[in-house]
């Protein structure tokens, strides 16, 4: 059976303490308790929005460009959101170098954060590229307008649309990144999306594998089963550099 257990205790401390490498595989609910809905909920985009997979297609971004500006600039971008505690704990093991980040999201909170050792699988909003020239603009340009100043091209966020493939270099490294490491911590998503769950049988096969979800997830193998608020297990993680010399907690 799949230990299970609702609070921080010494044992599970100690996990995050003695490891020399961990990956936390992050999605949607690191960043609900900074207001952003996530998909797939009763309150997520997939379910309040009929059509929300299509208006964040491919084909939209191609056939329907207006459709597909204003959905995106009026349900995706929350300039005003702010890393909440998970992102920030997550974000000082990286910059001890003690962690990695592969992360479904694409809301930007953990560069806010000061996140190094970051994988943003999917991309992200906060980049915004010319389709006509290729120059990289503000994303604030965006937000006023889908055409470019400079050369008259269409404007579009740097994320994975339905329909279009992943950054190649990105997968390599996430893949480099779990076969390395000898924790790996699942946190807010459900990994049943792929190619991101597929990470999984990338990971080194001594790697212990904690899942951080207040719903049990299956797997093919037994992780340890963490059933808590994520915010809540964040908030009593104690941050340490690794050597037993402990960091001020963030």
């Amino acid at each position: 059976m799949k230990k299970e257990t609702s609070f921080m205790d010494e044992r599970v401390q100690s996990q995050f303490d003695n490891a020399k490498h961990i990956v936390f595989l992050t999605g949607a609910g690191v960043s609900t308790p900074s207001g952003i809905p996530d998909y797939r909920s009763k309150q997520g985009l997939y379910t309040t929005h009929k059509n929300a997979e299509y208006y964040l297609s491919h084909t939209a971004l191609v056939k329907e460009p207006d459709v597909f500006y204003h959905y995106v600039v009026d349900n995706l971008y929350k300039p005003e959101a702010l890393p909440n505690v998970i992102h920030e704990k997550q974000a000082t093991l990286t910059r001890l170098n003690r962690a990695t980040i592969i992360t479904q999201n694409i809301d930007g909170l953990y560069r806010k954060a000061g996140a190094t050792h970051l994988i943003e699988f999917h991309g992200s909003l906060y980049r915004v590229y010319c389709q006509k020239c290729g120059r990289e603009v503000d994303w604030r340009d965006y937000l006023k307008s889908p055409t470019h100043v400079g050369c008259g091209g269409r404007l579009r966020p740097d994320v994975v649309l339905y329909e279009e493939g992943l950054n190649e270099a990105n997968v390599a490294h996430a893949v480099n990144a779990m076969s390395q490491a000898d924790l790996v911590v699942i946190t807010g998503t459900s990994m049943r999306v792929y190619p991101f769950a597929g990470l999984l049988d990338y990971r080194n096969p001594q790697a212990t594998v904690i899942v951080i979800n207040q719903e049990k997830l299956n797997f093919t193998f037994e992780p340890e089963m963490i059933q808590a608020d994520a915010a809540d297990f964040y908030r009593d993680l104690k941050v340490s550099s690794g050597d037993n010399t402990w960091k001020k907690d963030v």
